[in-house]
């Protein structure tokens, strides 16, 4: 009992560096397949359905229900073979979103944050990245989406505590879109009309490689 509590620290409370931002690189391997195997993976909700058009509700309750939807969470992930995932992903109304995606030099990121706040960044720090961009729950569908490509976030963890999270390039692109999908945006909202309704043929034309909830 004592030793499960100590892996279960372990990997919902991370350690922060000399600025202050959560070291999401150790362990990788082992925090994600412990989520993972707890969790029972579910069908990801696609664009159309309500869930994924509106903020979501800020998490307040920190205990055993959301981390077994963390566990869910990391399953579900796997199972699509995405980089990250929020909780309206699969039909949860929560201000969460889980990750494991690597970094433009290959560096693996995992971890959790809840109720993200993206930091607007000074001028200086905004260079755009224009590499395409994908969605589990635009399954198939890909567009090009000039991003900067470095992101900050503010949260809290699984526990509650405070933690502030940084990525840059491909990462720095998946924090971003996991925040937006918390309020309610998918990334072909932030794109032209005709860009948005190509994604959307794409999608109608493919096959998801992932059980997904059909829209009514």
């Amino acid at each position: 009992m004592a030793q499960q509590e100590t892996d279960q620290q372990d990997i919902d409370v991370l350690p922060v560096d000399d600025e202050g931002f959560v070291i999401d690189t150790e362990n990788c391997e082992e925090r994600e397949r412990i989520h993972r195997e707890r969790g029972t993976s579910r069908p990801i909700t696609v664009v159309g359905n309500p869930v994924l058009h509106k903020e979501c509700k800020d998490v307040t309750a920190f205990d055993e229900s959301l981390a077994q939807l963390v566990d869910d969470m990391f399953a579900s992930q796997r199972t699509a073979e995405g980089v990250g995932l929020a909780a309206n992903q699969i039909g949860v109304d929560l201000k969460v979103f889980v990750y494991d995606c690597p970094d433009d030099e290959g560096v693996r990121h995992v971890g959790v944050v809840c109720n993200p706040v993206l930091e607007e960044l000074p001028a200086v720090r905004r260079v755009l990245d224009d590499s395409n961009e994908g969605c589990l729950s635009v399954p198939t569908a890909y567009a090009s989406l000039a991003r900067p490509d470095y992101a900050v976030v503010r949260g809290q963890d699984v526990k509650g505590n405070p933690i502030t999270v940084r990525g840059t390039g491909y990462f720095a692109r998946c924090l971003q879109h996991e925040t937006d999908h918390l309020y309610g945006y998918l990334y072909i909202d932030r794109l032209s009309k005709r860009e948005r309704k190509d994604a959307l043929k794409q999608m109608e034309a493919g096959t998801p490689r992932y059980p997904v909830v059909a829209n009514d």
